[in-house]
């Protein structure tokens, strides 16, 4: 077996394969779906915001089980932000909604920061985040 000096790339026997390590893939796309997150979030763009959210969940959900606990609580949010009508986004922001639609985009908003800190939270507690605590470390204060 041949050990590569970068901690990044798994060990690799002669038999050609892949260098990568499938985990740094995962995490870097991870880290631009955020990006993308954010900068959805910023320009009010509720649609692009939840997509990039689902391809966050399509990630972090293949490691959960159908119908866990986590599982139902994303259905509940999805269903949630769908209750809401079709997700609006303003390009000048929330300030050019009038009357009921500036209430409905407003929680659609609410709604998606919410399925954001929750995808956060997950992806933190599956060790792929940036808050990752594991129970059998010890405390070394």
């Amino acid at each position: 077996m041949v050990y590569q000096k970068d901690f990044n790339i798994a060990p690799i026997d002669d038999d050609k394969q892949s260098r990568l390590n499938a985990a740094g893939l995962i995490n870097s796309t991870l880290e631009n779906l955020w990006k993308d997150c954010y900068t959805a979030m910023a320009q009010s763009n509720l649609v692009l915001w939840n997509r990039k959210l689902d391809a966050l969940w399509s990630i972090l959900g293949g490691d959960q089980v159908e119908g866990d606990e986590i599982d139902k609580k994303m259905e509940a949010l999805d269903n949630s932000i769908y209750a809401t009508g079709s997700l609006n986004h303003k390009k000048d922001g929330f300030q050019k909604a009038e009357g009921d639609e500036n209430t409905t985009i407003s929680l659609q908003y609410l709604l998606l920061k919410k399925k954001s800190l929750f995808l956060r939270r997950l992806q933190n507690s599956q060790g792929k985040g940036t808050a990752y605590h594991s129970s059998d470390e010890d405390d070394f204060d």
